[in-house]
């Protein structure tokens, strides 16, 4: 049985009564309106709650949100409210609306922190924040929220059927986060020495993204973008600090070469070592060098 759909099985009584009445909602979309006064107002909430089920089952998510609504509050404590909440939550999962689905499941686990769907309300709740995370240029306030979420899920429940999505989901979030400061890094890197010396940044914002996020998927790209702000930051440096700054790059070539040995980029760090090796053969003596 699908986990998704299963759950609504558990306790639903089959009242042939109430799921012909349910089956004439689903045959009269036009006059669900209608049928949904009259039966709020007869306060009918067992009609409403089976009803709400088949709306489910049909895919018409928004009906069976808008019955489970009036629904939750009445039923509050019981195993039809326990159920009615997460089915809710579900609802505005399938339908889409992940803000708010992530609400429901969060307000699902507080309310029941034992109940018959914590696991996969803790993991859907993580998901949701997931999918309706921004792209990588825009605040990612939900992305951190989304990881914790799922962090805190693989906490309690280290060998669930879920674990394997979650993680996958981490990664993915992580490297949306590292896409954000490469993206700043290579900013830094296209200022140059535009209002001042970039470089200096772009090295400090992809060196944090690396000790961050050393196993992202961006790691070489922020590797290469340290090694190449390294050396324009040493071309480009007063004379007192070339020295050293030549020094740093040169370490850098060399660290980039021995972890990227199959890289298409090693030519590239062949071309700056030499070049800063050069250079430092070409500095005056650091007795010689006046502080600028």
């Amino acid at each position: 049985m699908h986990p998704i759909m299963d759950f609504f099985k558990l306790s639903m009584k089959k009242n042939y009564i109430i799921l012909l009445l349910a089956a004439f909602i689903l045959s009269s979309c036009g006059n669900f309106t209608n049928l949904y006064k009259y039966k709020l107002k007869e306060r009918d909430y067992d009609y409403m709650y089976e009803a709400a089920k088949e709306y489910y089952v049909a895919g018409q998510y928004d009906k069976s949100i808008t019955l489970l609504n009036d629904v939750i509050t009445i039923m509050k404590g019981s195993d039809r409210g326990e159920e009615s909440l997460y089915m809710l939550a579900m609802s505005y999962l399938k339908n889409k609306e992940y803000a708010v689905a992530a609400q429901s499941f969060q307000q699902y686990y507080t309310s029941y922190p034992r109940g018959t769907y914590t696991e996969r309300a803790r993991f859907y709740a993580g998901k949701a924040l997931w999918i309706s995370t921004p792209e990588s240029q825009l605040d990612q306030t939900d992305t951190y929220q989304a990881i914790q979420e799922l962090q805190l899920f693989l906490e309690f429940f280290p060998n669930s059927p879920y674990r394997e999505e979650a993680q996958n989901i981490i990664f993915e979030a992580q490297d949306k986060l590292v896409e954000k400061e490469y993206n700043a890094a290579k900013l830094y890197y296209n200022l140059g020495t535009y209002l001042g010396n970039n470089y200096q940044s772009c090295v400090i914002a992809a060196q944090n993204a690396l000790k961050d996020y050393p196993y992202t998927k961006y790691r070489e790209d922020l590797a290469l973008l340290v090694m190449k702000a390294k050396y324009e930051l040493a071309l480009n440096s007063v004379l007192s600090k070339k020295a050293d700054r030549y020094r740093d790059a040169v370490d850098e070539c060399y660290a980039f070469k021995n972890e990227y040995s199959e890289s298409e980029n090693v030519k590239l760090a062949d071309e700056l070592l030499k070049k800063s090796e050069e250079a430092l053969k070409d500095l005056p003596e650091e007795d010689e060098v006046i502080d600028e």
